[in-house]
């Protein structure tokens, strides 16, 4: 058999995978559990702004308020099965981009695969809570940091590691504004239609104000050489109660979070997955 044929053989089992009752069902389990952490990090952001809750307002918090939750257990091995699933899909939709532009193909393979490495990493963290073990996205962004300046040349790729992730705040928060994610979703008519894209809309800004924050915290832990400044999600949204009517921005956040861990969950239903 000829590589061209091996190549066209292989593409065939790919696109068989993808089209699979069961992969398509988990790939959509698996946005419910992203819709549902979203869901947990908006209320603990929330109960942090009213000095009601000392969870980690991230996924680890998610996690561990889930694990304490009563059915908490077999919700996060859902949330671990459902968040491999979508990585899987994700890996293979990148896998099968076609299109003339080359340049643009491969931003929605890099794109796709990208988001394919979130899913895995959220996968990990719910399987080591599954599995009665706990984590710190706080710890783990402070140790990463802290190898990463004492690295040649640390603090210069510390710093453009956050100025990515400022630029990946910055490509939500577009994402959410342009309604670009309208095209990965079939929109109800009516009512429902619009409830759904403005739901989108919040929530895509409040992630990316939260993603931007944590990029300039990453800066400037890199500016100071102090890793203890690279705090993570949780971090970036505890520093906005220091501004003034920090409060009241930590609650539109995290009411931003509810509405985008409740679109994420209708995406489930209407997610594109053809």
């Amino acid at each position: 058999m000829t590589a061209n044929g091996v190549g066209h053989q292989a593409e065939r089992q790919v696109r068989r995978a993808r089209a699979n009752p069961v992969v398509r069902g988990l790939a959509r389990a698996g946005f419910v559990a992203s819709g549902l952490i979203q869901l947990l990090v908006g209320i603990i952001t929330i109960e942090v702004a009213l000095h009601r809750s000392s969870s980690s307002a991230d996924q680890s918090g998610a996690l561990s308020d889930l694990a304490k939750a009563p059915g908490g257990p077999v919700l996060l091995w859902v949330v671990t099965v459902g968040s491999f699933a979508l990585a899987l899909w994700l890996v293979i939709a990148g896998a099968l981009e076609r299109g003339e532009d080359k340049k643009g193909t491969w931003g929605r393979r890099i794109r796709d695969w990208a988001k394919a490495l979130v899913y895995a990493a959220v996968g990990l963290t719910a399987l080591r809570f599954a599995m009665g073990g706990t984590a710190s996205s706080a710890g783990s962004a402070r140790r990463g940091s802290q190898d990463l300046l004492a690295a040649p040349g640390g603090p210069v790729l510390l710093g453009l590691v956050g100025l990515g992730v400022v630029v990946l705040g910055a490509f939500l928060v577009h994402r959410g504004a342009a309604k670009r994610f309208v095209k990965t979703i079939r929109v109800p008519s009516g009512a429902a239609g619009r409830a759904t894209i403005a739901l989108g809309q919040v929530g895509y800004i409040a992630r990316g104000v939260a993603v931007g924050a944590v990029g300039v915290l990453l800066v400037v832990a890199a500016f100071t050489a102090d890793p203890k400044r690279a705090t993570g999600l949780d971090g970036a949204l505890k520093a906005f109660a220091a501004l003034p009517f920090g409060a009241v921005l930590l609650v539109l956040i995290g009411l931003g979070w509810i509405a985008g861990g409740v679109y994420t969950i209708i995406r489930a239903k209407q997610a594109v997955l053809d």
